[in-house]
């Protein structure tokens, strides 16, 4: 929130006098100010939360150690899984955040390219790709299994995707965390 109204701010510079960006700039600071002190306060109460609860505490820090998986796309998966109770398995997290590709087809003939789900979570499927690029930036496995994919002639944007998707369900699934392996 507080970005897309400080950048507005910042990019007028060019269009307006410099008389009438201050007033604006000044205008503005003292709800931009308000904004990024609730924000923080919002982010400390989270966080007391987070660590008030062993068991969501754990699932964090499993989430989290996934490569290019931050604090956002950790507290957007565990909100969309129901603390990974709703969604255990990752073909169905694939599907739920639509970034599984399904075939399009009417009994025997297949119509189009596969394509993803238009009733997926779109904010889920925007967060895991940012994460998968941020993970092929990463050197490791991922990179390297990126690099491989793409000499072979495979979607940049795909095979990126589909880096950080097989490796975050790779560790979130293999571990555990759930009580008994039971999701």
């Amino acid at each position: 929130m507080y970005n897309q109204l400080a950048c507005p701010l910042t990019e007028q510079q060019g269009f307006i006098g410099p008389v009438l960006q201050k007033q604006l700039g000044q205008s503005c600071q003292a709800s931009l100010t308000a904004l990024e002190k609730d924000r923080k306060a919002v982010e400390k109460a989270i966080d007391k939360l987070i660590e008030a609860d062993p068991r969501l505490s754990q699932l964090f820090e499993l989430v989290m150690s996934v490569p290019g998986i931050g604090t956002a796309t950790a507290t957007e998966v565990v909100i969309a899984t129901n603390e990974m109770k709703a969604i255990t398995d990752p073909k169905k997290m694939a599907c739920h955040a639509g970034v599984a590709p399904f075939n399009y087809q009417s009994g025997s003939s297949v119509r189009g390219r596969p394509g993803v789900s238009q009733h997926a979570r779109k904010r889920l499927k925007s967060l895991f790709h940012l994460g998968a690029m941020a993970a092929i930036r990463a050197k490791g496995e991922l990179q390297d299994y990126y690099h491989r994919k793409v000499k072979e002639g495979k979607n940049k944007i795909r095979t990126a995707d589909a880096a950080g998707l097989e490796r975050g369900s790779q560790q979130t699934h293999s571990s555990r965390v759930c009580g008994g392996g039971t999701g």
